[in-house]
């Protein structure tokens, strides 16, 4: 049985999660602080947490350092911050995603669910060819086809490309992406991002407006969805 670990001060938020997830079929342990998170988790590892961010004592940002010092647990957020600022924070501390208070049900369930397929202990990674129902990359060669036709990708293109297909379904957050691709002076130019990824769109996604592959994040990043049945 899959274990969640809720992480919440408020008693009225975590009594609605373990109803809901008991009734999924998930076993749930719960802590109100962050230094009894972190004690829980070291106690006995969850297979995900969801994590409120303002939490008394150590809050949700040093809870995932905490985490990350040894595990690779997933960690989805559930916070009232709506910041860039706080958003940011939390996924370059390890965070796996993150979800604003007031929240869907469904929505969290989904990205739960998410987290806990990408964390599967079986999965050891990219193979070198990456295919996908509408096009393929070949990662050693540093190729890219739609069917028989070769896509041309300029080396920036690549680079951000390999960021997000390495981490797939995963949230890369803005100022991360463009540290590794342009170098940590140029954090702010999130027009870049903006501009390139655009161009990736047009080159490699079915339909550029409505983007399957290569999803946008507002104020957080982008993410690379890649279809179960896609890998090879």
């Amino acid at each position: 049985m899959t274990r969640v670990l809720v992480v919440d001060d408020e008693p009225q938020i975590r009594r609605a999660l373990t109803i809901n997830l008991r009734a999924r079929g998930y076993e749930v342990e719960q802590a109100a602080s962050g230094e009894e998170a972190l004690q829980r988790a070291a106690a006995r590892v969850p297979d995900v947490v969801i994590l409120d961010l303002g939490l008394p004592g150590i809050d949700g940002v040093e809870v995932i350092r905490g985490l990350r010092g040894w595990s690779r647990v997933p960690v989805v957020v559930l916070s009232v911050r709506d910041q860039e600022r706080d958003k940011v924070a939390a996924l370059d501390a390890g965070a796996d995603d993150y979800v604003t208070k007031p929240f869907a049900m469904g929505e969290l369930l989904a990205r739960l669910r998410a987290a806990l397929r990408r964390a599967d202990p079986a999965e050891t990674g990219l193979p070198a060819l990456l295919e996908t129902p509408d096009f393929r990359l070949d990662l050693a060669a540093k190729r890219a086809f739609r069917g028989s036709t070769e896509v041309r990708l300029t080396p920036t293109e690549w680079h951000l490309v390999e960021a997000l297909v390495r981490h797939p379904g995963k949230l890369v957050a803005q100022r991360g992406l463009l540290q590794e691709v342009w170098g940590p002076q140029y954090e702010a130019e999130t027009n870049y991002l903006r501009v390139f990824m655009a161009q990736i769109r047009r080159k490699l996604e079915p339909d550029p407006a409505h983007p399957r592959y290569f999803i946008t994040e507002p104020g957080m990043g982008y993410r690379f969805e890649l279809p179960e049945s896609g890998t090879s």
